[in-house]
């Protein structure tokens, strides 16, 4: 398994647990899914490792069983943005289960990535005005965004600088009861201060684009790169 950076949160900020309308501030430290990307060439079932049974499929597209040094990862081939048709099979996909919605639990998802272009949507559950809100992390311009879309508002935090140089970066991207934040490579660079309220849709997760889309009206946003693994940690199990 691949053992991967963890974000380390400081006893003075654990401490606080302040509140801000809605939940405490505390670290997402429960890994609720956990796909190291790991399958073999040829494989269509993205295993989650965690034994909660949050196994995606992989679309016929996706390069998978890609080597780099001691990582093996998934591979997302370029495709001109709004051109049409749209390639369903550019995505993987973690059919929808309640527990894998933010609710109103502190939530982070975790991934590490290369790449050299400068746009695309890396993971989400839910688009922009879907019912019960949303979250996505996207590359415009090279530079990471995070965004969680609730019931009360939305918060969006971008990178200052870009990560779109080949390199292999890893990026957290955090909400708590007072807001979202953004790290890359272990250090926090963006964050923004308030409350979501709860995010809970009927939505899959998915990763490298849109799933509903047509390249005409609504752009699919695929991401170009590799994907070396994606967690999602949570506050607690909540079962």
């Amino acid at each position: 398994m691949k053992k991967r950076r963890l974000w380390i949160v400081s006893l003075t900020s654990a401490a606080l647990l302040v509140t801000t309308g809605g939940a405490a501030t505390a670290a997402p430290d429960y890994e609720l899914a956990l796909w190291t990307m790991n399958e073999r060439p040829g494989s269509r079932t993205m295993r989650d490792v965690t034994g909660h049974g949050f196994d995606g499929r992989i679309g016929e597209d996706v390069a998978v069983g890609l080597r780099s040094g001691d990582r093996t990862a998934y591979g997302f081939d370029r495709l001109e943005p709004d051109t049409p048709p749209a390639h369903p099979g550019h995505l993987v996909i973690v059919p929808d289960a309640d527990r894998l919605n933010p609710g109103s639990r502190d939530y982070a998802i975790d991934l590490r990535l290369r790449t050299r272009d400068f746009f695309g949507n890396i993971v989400q559950k839910g688009q922009a005005t879907v019912r019960g809100g949303s979250f996505k992390l996207q590359i415009p311009n090279g530079k990471v965004q995070c965004w969680f879309r609730g019931s009360r508002t939305s918060l969006l935090v971008t990178a200052p600088r870009p990560i779109n140089d080949g390199e292999w970066h890893t990026v957290r991207c955090e909400r708590t009861g007072d807001g979202v934040t953004l790290a890359i490579d272990g250090r926090e660079v963006a964050s923004r201060e308030g409350w979501t309220g709860p995010i809970d849709n009927s939505w899959p997760v998915a990763i490298g684009g849109k799933t509903d889309c047509d390249q005409v009206d609504v752009g699919c946003d695929y991401f170009h790169g590799d994907i070396d693994y994606i967690a999602v940690d949570v506050e607690e199990s909540d079962w």
